[in-house]
């Protein structure tokens, strides 16, 4: 593809959290203990207080935590201890903190990776039997906002009426439209979608829709629905592919929008949030109503974010294909300041890549008697479909107008992938985790006077 596409995203992420890791690690933690590499033990050996809650506090608490996404919590000695082991051998193999991006190629300010000194005092605390220490040696605590990462919000929506999900099956794509009933737009700074069923929320699209956006206008308000539900075969259509903006993007090991004084996401005055939810069933019947947090900015900001995306739904991956490789592209129509990134594919993504295209002048291509493009790789994933994460820049990134932005995806759809649903199927784009997709969400900052649609009006 060569135009940036804006489109709907169908189907993030699945439902395994880090639990996965972890009770891996668990099982493997009396069979590893005695021969997983360990710190000498010294005199003076790490304790809990002093040494290895900093550590939990700076790079952990924020999955493990009382409301957080692991299935347990390291905020106190005694939750911690018995896992001393398993701690060792997870920092140790790097695969908690989790996190995907290839090191030496781009830098970002929401790593969470430990240094080579964190993962050796980890290692020498547990091989010490966990000692605690003094408790007066403990740094002040983190303080959460319930089960919110972000501080309290100023405002929660809620899906006005619960989805019920069955127990098995396949569930379409679910909808339900959330009036903000603002009177005048607000600027937020911080955003999180708190699903109530986290184990069965594959992902959810918090969308922006203006008050005179005409995408599912004749769709019912406030209750759950489908695109097949729709009357209008138009509408039904249409249900799937929209300019709105996004607010949000919820997935397992996913980040919520914290941004800075100088920079918001907008919601016009009178818009409506519709909220795009796709649900796997995990063998028992459930029902969820998803919640998103809002933090508003003090005042208005001089930049406003918008969330674009590079996408390919043109391809067919071949039965038992170990990389292939799949491509999309699009020129920036106006300046703009690259934040982050966000890849996307399903369980045969292996992995991703975004690039810049540096064409060495503009009458010279390769094979026309000029130089090939350079590429300059901003960020490479070996990507982990159960935990697909955002990637922000630590020095955000000035892009004039007319930058060539190139995303590229590797699936493997081979029997070494374990995660592999059918190696003898052709694969193209769809809704499932057993379908495929191609997408590149990056989030940039604009002018605060320019929306979405004008961003794309070249000048």
């Amino acid at each position: 593809m060569r135009a940036l596409k804006i489109a709907v995203v169908a189907g993030l992420l699945c439902t395994t959290f880090c639990a996965l890791g972890w009770r891996t690690l668990n099982a493997a933690q009396t069979a590893n203990a005695a021969t997983a590499h360990a710190a000498p033990v010294t005199t003076d050996a790490p304790t809990f207080y002093r040494d290895v809650l900093p550590i939990l506090e700076a790079h952990c608490q924020e999955c493990h935590r009382a409301g957080g996404i692991a299935p347990m919590a390291f905020e106190t000695y005694e939750q911690t201890r018995d896992f001393a082991a398993a701690i060792r051998i997870a920092t140790a193999n790097k695969t908690m903190p989790p996190w995907f991006a290839e090191p030496g190629v781009g830098k970002f300010s929401n790593d969470p990776s430990l240094s080579a000194g964190q993962i050796a005092t980890l290692a020498a605390w547990a091989s010490s039997q966990a000692p605690a220490g003094d408790s007066r040696d403990a740094p002040a605590p983190r303080v959460w906002a319930d089960k919110w990462t972000i501080p309290e919000p100023d405002l929660v929506l809620k899906m006005p009426q619960p989805v019920r999900l069955p127990a098995n099956g396949d569930i379409d794509y679910t909808y339900e439209i959330v009036p903000t009933h603002f009177t005048e737009g607000r600027w937020v700074q911080m955003a999180e979608v708190l699903p109530a069923r986290r184990a069965n929320v594959h992902h959810a699209v918090v969308y922006v829709r203006p008050p005179e956006s005409q995408w599912l206008r004749h769709a019912p308000v406030g209750v759950p629905f489908t695109a097949e539900s729709l009357t209008d075969p138009a509408e039904r259509a249409a249900a799937m592919w929209t300019d709105s903006d996004i607010l949000l993007v919820y997935a397992p090991g996913s980040s919520a929008d914290m941004w800075p004084a100088t920079m918001a996401k907008y919601i016009p005055a009178g818009s409506d949030l519709v909220f795009q939810m796709h649900y796997t069933a995990n063998g028992t019947a459930s029902e969820d109503e998803t919640s998103v947090g809002l933090r508003f900015s003090k005042q208005p900001p001089p930049q406003r974010v918008l969330t674009l995306q590079l996408t390919n739904d043109h391809f067919v991956i071949p039965p038992g294909a170990p990389n292939y490789r799949v491509e999309a592209r699009g020129t920036l129509p106006n300046e703009a300041t690259l934040l982050s990134f966000f890849p996307h594919m399903h369980l045969r993504g292996k992995e991703f890549e975004y690039n810049l295209i540096h064409h060495a002048s503009a009458g010279g291509a390769a094979g026309n008697g000029g130089e090939p493009p350079r590429i300059e790789t901003l960020l490479r994933v070996h990507y982990h479909f159960h935990w697909q994460m955002s990637y922000r820049l630590a020095t955000p990134m000035r892009l004039p107008a007319g930058t060539e932005l190139q995303a590229v995806a590797w699936f493997d759809n081979s029997r070494d992938n374990p995660h592999n649903p059918d190696p003898e199927a052709a694969v193209r784009w769809g809704e499932q985790t057993y379908d495929e997709m191609m997408v590149g969400f990056f989030d940039v900052a604009v002018d605060a006077r320019t929306d979405k649609q004008s961003f794309f009006v070249r000048h």
